[in-house]
């Protein structure tokens, strides 16, 4: 089994879109491993998004990211960062699929809903730095 880290960004939250969201990785064979439901503060956002730092965008998805809470979820199955990057979509909604939560749900590059692990070693690093109880 493979971990990986799903991030439900502010908008999803405001916009009520957390039930159908899950349900969407329920529904493709992920096992919940953790969840919690918390408001990152701005130094844990810069943490977790550090290898952003620098570019154009970093202070804008900083600004998104800590203005309301995020669900956070460690999730599992074969082929689970590969899975998930297909169920997510393209970081720019108009470019994912339709189908995919971006493409469906997602607003514009920065309000986008949604974050996954983008590779194996990002999910392993991703999931210990907001669950570090989970082996």
């Amino acid at each position: 089994m493979e971990r990986t880290l799903v991030l439900l960004k502010p908008d999803a939250v405001e916009r009520g879109l957390v039930g159908r969201l899950i349900a969407r990785f329920e529904d493709a064979g992920f096992e919940i491993v953790e969840m919690c439901m918390e408001r990152l503060s701005r130094d844990k956002a810069a943490a977790f998004y550090a290898e952003h730092a620098g570019k154009d965008f970093y202070d804008r998805l900083l600004d998104f990211v800590t203005r309301g809470p995020v669900v956070v979820m460690a999730l599992q199955r074969d082929d689970a960062v590969e899975r998930a990057r297909q169920i997510i979509g393209a970081t720019d909604p108009l470019a994912a699929a339709p189908g995919s939560i971006r493409g469906d749900f997602g607003l514009n590059k920065t309000f986008n809903s949604i974050h996954g692990s983008a590779t194996r070693e990002d999910a392993e690093r991703e999931v210990e730095f907001f669950f570090p109880s989970v082996q």
